[in-house]
């Protein structure tokens, strides 16, 4: 049976020192009560205690937790051991410890493993925000110091120059990714209001002075002052405001002047260039052509295809000075393109069979499997049977009249579904 420890005046001298000392009673945010060294059990309104009845009350309350760590660790523990974990339960409560990793690593054994467990219980709610607390950092180090502590002088000695500290990777858990906050617990009137140090408020600023110092237009003047500086016309000088909010770059060896400025006014009119090619009114040509229209026809009479040969054009040239002269064609784009639907071919039927034969097909296909089977059941070998019996006579007339009905079967649903194609294209 394994001894009932009791807290000893480490544990008491240790929760003390981080619950503090209330001697009036002060109301809880959830509304509950709290008096002396964290006490609740008994605290309410109006009530105020000594030092001494602070104490007091503080061993009471530890009463259920001794009682609580007899029962449920099973692992022989120290009295250092016992204190810490009495400091921890206290601070967490009985409830979240039956239920904790740690409870589960004493049980184990795992009492290194249990104690750094200790150190995961370090964040609270404050003002609705889950966060780590620089106190519940303190207290979970000075209890694992506690729990760590051997008892006496029996200290396992660890030399450097031996056994040199390594980085462990599965520790990482243990650092904090956010920067613990320190709070405050004050009473105003008899409320316990905890506030959080080391963030004030900053001033409250007017809207005009809001929108002037916004990080938007900070930036978007800090790109304008650049972009005035690197582009600036000749003879002009940024404002002060504007190198200030953004320093010029540093000039190169040689400096190729860029300037931006606006675009050229629109050119005059030249002189109208000559074409290398006019075209030629021909009178004969306009009664074709309108006959050409009236009729429908793309391309100008004497023109069977509408293309001119382009060598032919191109040996043309001028002659004498003079460009030449070509014909001109007639494209008339209202007239409606008459479109002829390609003839599609109808697939070649194929020939099928009459049903009389297929009705005598899968006919024949029965008496043959019927025969088959008969005579390899009552047909009797002979001596002189030999390689062919009756028994593989049977058998293969069976295997053919399976044979002839199956095909007999197919041909018949050929034939009914291409019947059954045919009428649906014709109704379509």
């Amino acid at each position: 049976m394994q001894p009932r420890h009791r807290v000893s005046r480490a544990a008491i001298e240790l929760i003390k020192r981080f619950e503090g000392y209330r001697q009036a009673a002060a109301q809880l945010p959830d509304g509950r009560w709290t008096i002396g060294h964290g006490h609740t059990l008994t605290a309410r309104e109006g009530a105020s205690v000594s030092p001494d009845d602070a104490e007091a009350l503080l061993l009471y309350d530890l009463i259920g937790v001794a009682h609580a760590l007899n029962e449920a660790v099973f692992t022989p523990l120290t009295q250092n051991q016992f204190d810490a974990l009495a400091s921890f339960t206290f601070n967490i409560g009985l409830d979240s410890f039956h239920q904790s990793g740690v409870l589960r690593r004493l049980n184990e054994g795992a009492l290194i493993q249990a104690a750094c467990a200790m150190e995961l219980w370090r964040k609270a709610n404050v003002g609705g925000e889950r966060i780590v607390i620089d106190a519940l950092v303190r207290r979970r180090s000075a209890e694992k110091t506690l729990f760590l502590t051997p008892p006496g002088e029996a200290w396992v000695p660890a030399p450097t120059p031996i056994l040199q500290p390594l980085l462990d990777t599965d520790a990482e858990g243990v650092v904090p990714l956010q920067t613990p906050v320190e709070v405050t617990a004050v009473v105003e009137g008899d409320q316990l209001v905890v506030l959080r140090d080391g963030e004030p408020a900053p001033a409250p600023l007017a809207p005009e002075e809001e929108e002037a110092l916004g990080p938007a237009k900070v930036a978007a003047e800090a790109v304008s002052a650049r972009l005035s500086t690197i582009f600036q016309e000749t003879g002009e000088t940024p404002a002060p405001s504007e190198v200030a909010a953004e320093p010029a770059p540093a000039p190169f060896e040689d400096p190729v002047p860029f300037f931006l400025r606006a675009p050229d006014p629109d050119p005059e009119p030249e002189d109208e260039v000559k074409p290398l090619a006019t075209w030629t009114s021909h009178p004969e040509l306009d009664d074709a052509e309108e006959a050409a229209a009236e009729r429908g026809d793309l391309f100008a009479p004497g023109e069977p295809d509408g293309v001119e040969d382009p060598a032919a054009e191109d040996e043309a040239g001028y002659e004498d000075g003079e460009p030449f002269e070509r014909d001109r064609v007639l494209i008339d784009d209202t007239t409606p393109y008459e479109f002829d639907a390609p003839m599609v071919q109808p697939l070649p039927e194929r020939p099928e069979g009459g049903l009389l034969t297929l009705i005598a097909l899968a006919a024949l296909g029965l008496i043959f499997f019927g025969g088959g089977i008969f005579w390899a059941t009552y047909a009797h070998a002979g001596a002189s049977s030999g390689l062919f019996g009756p028994r593989l006579v049977g058998g293969l007339a069976g295997v053919a009249g399976v044979g002839f009905f199956v095909v007999a079967v197919y041909l018949l649903l050929d034939r009914l579904g291409r019947a059954a194609e045919r009428d649906a294209r014709e109704y379509r």
